[in-house]
Parts: structure tokens; C-alpha cells; sequence
């Protein structure tokens, strides 16, 4: 299984359930509070918050907490969030970017650069595996929306780049720029997406054993852990023997 699939992409978190839910919620919120402090309040006529919200309803976030968070945006007590992005390399020389909202730059970059030295990894200079991503746009459908040539025709359709079907379902790529104009096209075809959102996708991948997944695994859930951090990529790949071990 590639890192750049849809099981790569989705948060990796542990805990009991209703923590993680509520360390999603938290994540969530941040985001829609700051696109919508940095553009128009109404998602209609933001782009960046129409995604944030967007995703937070594919996540079952109740109506009140994004209202809430959009209110907070507007009423001039949010915070000022900065985001920033950590690149460096992970066990086994596993290439990965970090995204990060804090409104303390100083604790976020000892925080993050602490948990890669603690997990075998090193925290690398902006730009130092970035090259190794492509910033993409990922639609992500159920299987059972419709079969991959359904799928794929929507996709042509709708404007996207890239289709891989498969029995878990579809994930669709396309331009980060076109990503919002993509989603809204395909959702007239294809109904409500599970996820829509903006991703790096790796152009190459890095084998891992079992070891190395477990340790990688390991610095991802550290990473994600740190409040400050929204999410976490990187660019392994696994045997389906592996994966099953993990």
C-alpha cells in the first residue's frame, strides 16, 4: 500500500475515541476560524473556508461548533494563528511535512523538532523534501457511489487529473488550485464526497519493513499529538504483509 492512498492521508491518532474526536473537532475548528478571519465569513463566497467546512461535515462536526467557529472569526477574539511548515526526514529516511497552525512559533518549532529527534527522525530546512510532493487537491468517494468508469467519467468531467479506484472506493486528484471548482462539480454528479482536501502527494515512495513502519509510525502519532499540528504526510510505502502486522 503507497503512502500517497487514502490510508496514508487519513490522521493516524490513538487514544480513546472520544479524545480523538474531540482533537479532531479541535483542528477543525482552527481551520475554519482562520479562513474565515482571512476572507469573506460566508463559505459561498470563500473557497478556503468552503473546504474547511466542508470537511468538517464529512467528519460529523455538529452545525453548532462550525457556526461557533466561524462566529469566533468574526467577532475579533480569535486567535492570530501563523501556519507554518516543518519538512525533514523520518526513520528510514522516509521524507515528511508537517503543517502546523500556532500562534507561538518558538514552542511549535521546539515541539516539532524535539519529537523528530525522540523518534529517529531530523527536522530539515523549509524546502528540504518539499520538492519530493506535489500539492494536490483529493476527493475521496465510498465504493459504492458508482463503479471506477462512473467515477472516472465524472472525474474527466468535473476538471481532475487523476482517478484510483479501487474496493475501498475512489480517490480523485486534481490541482490544488482547481480543487474547490473540482469538489463542487463533482458533487453535482456524484452527491456529498467523504473527504475533500488539500494534500501533498509524494512523487516517489520509500519501502518500509515492519520496523521501520512501526517507528515510523510512532513519530507520526508524536507529531499529531502536538495541538499545534494539523496534519502530518509522508511519502512510504508498505507490503500488504506489513500492513497487516501494523
Amino acid at each position: 500500500m503507497a503512502g500517497h492512498s487514502k490510508w496514508a492521508n487519513i490522521q493516524h491518532r490513538k487514544g480513546r475515541q472520544d479524545a480523538v474526536r474531540a482533537k479532531l473537532f479541535s483542528r477543525l475548528s482552527k481551520e475554519i476560524t482562520v479562513a474565515a478571519k482571512m476572507g469573506d465569513p460566508d463559505p459561498e463566497k470563500n473557497p478556503r473556508l468552503r473546504l474547511a467546512v466542508k470537511e468538517a461535515k464529512s467528519n460529523s462536526m455538529p452545525k453548532d461548533n462550525i457556526e461557533r467557529a466561524i462566529k469566533k472569526a468574526t467577532g475579533g477574539d480569535a486567535e492570530n494563528y501563523e501556519e507554518i511548515r516543518y519538512e525533514g526526514y523520518g526513520p528510514g529516511g522516509v521524507a515528511v511535512i508537517v503543517e502546523a497552525m500556532t500562534d507561538n512559533r518558538n514552542r511549535t518549532a521546539s515541539n516539532v523538532r524535539s519529537t523528530f529527534s525522540k523518534n529517529g527522525g531530523n527536522l530539515g530546512e523549509t524546502g528540504s523534501v518539499g520538492f519530493m510532493f506535489d500539492r494536490m487537491g483529493q476527493v475521496v468517494y465510498p465504493a459504492d457511489v458508482g463503479d471506477a468508469e462512473t467515477v472516472l467519467l465524472a472525474a474527466i468531467e468535473a476538471g481532475a487529473e487523476d482517478v484510483e479506484s479501487s474496493d475501498d472506493g475512489h480517490v480523485i486528484w486534481c490541482q490544488g488550485s482547481d480543487l474547490n471548482a473540482v469538489s463542487t462539480a463533482l458533487e453535482g454528479e456524484l452527491g456529498e464526497s467523504e473527504t475533500t482536501r488539500l494534500v501533498w502527494r509524494p512523487q516517489t515512495t520509500t519501502e518500509l519493513d515492519l520496523e521501520g513502519a512501526q517507528k515510523l509510525m510512532k513519530l507520526i502519532e508524536a507529531l499529531e499529538d502536538d495541538d499545534d499540528v494539523q496534519s502530518v504526510t509522508a511519502n512510504f510505502e508498505v507490503s500488504d504483509e506489513v500492513m497487516a502486522q501494523l
